[in-house]
């Protein structure tokens, strides 16, 4: 397990895309769609966290310059 700061944004896409790859496989099943579907989301949400706060970094450098 990553620690919290080694986790970036790069990160998080590469594994939302691997769950949606997993996610078009015809066999798997209703439970084990929603499993993936889920943690795909949780994915893509912590991502847009860290796209916000690399964003509030940017412009608080930025208002200090």
């Amino acid at each position: 397990m990553k620690k919290q700061e080694d986790i970036n944004f790069e990160d998080k896409i590469t594994k939302a895309k691997e769950l949606l790859e997993k996610l078009s496989n015809p066999q798997i099943t209703i439970n084990e769609s929603l499993k993936l579907y889920n943690d795909g989301l949780k994915e893509l949400e912590l991502a847009q966290k860290l796209l916000e706060e690399a964003k509030l970094v940017f412009v608080t450098q930025s208002n200090n310059s």
